[in-house]
C-alpha cells in the first residue's frame, strides 16, 4: 500500500502540480483547501507526511503546523513558499518544520525531502 501525504493549499492548481509529482514517486496523496479542512482530513485519514503552504487564508501553515504537531509530533510537516524559505525565522518558534520547498520548486526537490524524511 502507498504511503499517503495531505497537501493543504488554497490554490488548487499547486496541489494538483504537487499532486502529479508525488504519484511519480508511488505515493497517494489528498488535497485539503485550508488548515481547518487539513485537521478535518487527519481525524479521518492517517497520513505519512503534511505538505503545506506557509500563506493561506484563515490558518497560515505555521499555525497548522503547530496544531499537526501537537497531535502527531512524530508526522513530518514540510513548509512550501514563494518567499525566502530557509531554518531562519523559527528560532523563536518551539515547533519546527521538518523541511521547505522554495516555489518554484523541481521533481528532484521533492524526491530529497521524500527521502530523507519518508
Amino acid at each position: 500500500m502507498a504511503k499517503s501525504i495531505l497537501i493543504v493549499d488554497d490554490n488548487p492548481n499547486m496541489s494538483s502540480l504537487l499532486m502529479e509529482m508525488l504519484e511519480v514517486f508511488d505515493y497517494e496523496s489528498v488535497r485539503a483547501s485550508d488548515g481547518q479542512d487539513a485537521l478535518e482530513k487527519m481525524e479521518s485519514s492517517k497520513f505519512s507526511m503534511v505538505i503545506t503552504d506557509m500563506r493561506m487564508p484563515n490558518m497560515t501553515g505555521l499555525e497548522l503546523l503547530e496544531k499537526i504537531k501537537e497531535k502527531h509530533p512524530k508526522l513530518p510537516v514540510v513548509l512550501i513558499s514563494g518567499y525566502s524559505v530557509d531554518n531562519g525565522g523559527f528560532e523563536d518558534n518551539k515547533i519546527k518544520p521538518d523541511g521547505f520547498l522554495a516555489k518554484p520548486f523541481m521533481m528532484s526537490d521533492i524526491e530529497k525531502l521524500l527521502n530523507s524524511l519518508l
